[in-house]
């Protein structure tokens, strides 16, 4: 007879889990070919996640004491809905702990925490090449919008677009 497998264990994180998170925020870049796009550090989520005005939660999942994965995530409104939701910002599972319904677990459990708080959705992006992870959302009921696309501006394009007057001049 085997021995069951432990327990999956989801728990908000804290400021003693910001090299953890950092760690597998690093890895997420690598898993998904883009580890140089990751410049954050862990004292940048020290400072916006746990400082005096957090700008993100997260929830942890371990595994017999083993961090397995985490869930980082924001609040988020929307003015046609007219009520709250969640922006999922990263879903990352480690590798040896995947097909154990982690990630789904993490997802279901921020949707309770947003629904609680009046919330009624859930946004994320998923990385174009992303094929898997695509899949894996579809299978939640998580689609892709046909009728948006995400846009941004970084780095230096947003400090001149942020420092411009109104009338187009750099203040």
């Amino acid at each position: 007879m085997t021995a069951p497998s432990p327990k999956v264990l989801i728990r908000p994180g804290t400021v003693e889990d910001v090299e953890t998170i950092h760690a597998a925020i690093l890895r997420l870049g690598a898993h998904i070919g883009a580890p140089e796009e990751i410049t954050s550090t862990a004292e940048d989520l020290r400072i916006y996640g746990f400082g005096e005005k957090p700008a993100f939660s997260t929830l942890i999942a371990e595994v017999g004491g083993e961090f397995a994965g985490l869930c980082l995530h924001f609040p988020i409104f929307s003015t046609w809905m007219g009520r709250p939701g969640v922006y999922v910002q990263d879903l990352y599972v480690e590798d040896r702990f995947r097909g154990r319904r982690i990630g789904e677990r993490l997802l279901r459990q921020v949707a309770r925490e947003c629904r609680k708080d009046g919330g009624v959705y859930l946004r994320l992006s998923v990385d174009t090449d992303n094929e898997t992870a695509k899949a894996f959302y579809e299978r939640l009921g998580i689609a892709c919008s046909s009728y948006e696309q995400v846009q941004k501006i970084v780095g230096d394009a947003f400090v001149a677009f942020a420092n411009a007057s109104d009338d187009g001049e750099r203040e």
